[in-house]
């Protein structure tokens, strides 16, 4: 089974209605997608830092997602990962540790408390 990535918006915003699981790195967000197989999106934000540290962040995501999915992915689901502040500096071992962690977690079905609601567009 091939893995996907995700680019459309709409794909996006409806992984942030899934399951969350955070962690000091990233958050991983899931959805079932309806039987269109695993299916990855990255999201760094301009928060994080400049260019040359959001593509970083974003080229160590896609190494551990494409050495975790094929295998820890849950099938049939879309999975998103966000990077957070000072998840660039983490050792790629950690993070590849946290990922495997936060896979099993959503597989399992346990994730984090949802956010509040802070407003937003109207």
């Amino acid at each position: 089974m091939t893995i996907s990535v995700l680019t459309k918006r709409g794909d996006f915003l409806a992984a942030n209605k899934g399951l969350r699981v955070a962690r000091p790195g990233f958050v991983l967000l899931t959805r079932p997608n309806e039987g269109l197989g695993k299916r990855f999106g990255i999201t760094v934000t301009k928060k994080i830092g400049n260019a040359v540290v959001r593509n970083r962040m974003k080229r160590r995501f896609r190494e551990i997602l494409r050495a975790q999915l094929p295998e820890q992915g849950l099938a049939d689901h879309d999975h998103v990962l966000i990077g957070r502040a000072g998840g660039v500096e983490r050792d790629f071992a950690t993070m590849n540790r946290e990922l495997a962690e936060a896979l099993a977690r959503a597989a399992a079905g346990k994730g984090d408390r949802p956010r509040p609601f802070r407003g937003g567009r109207k």
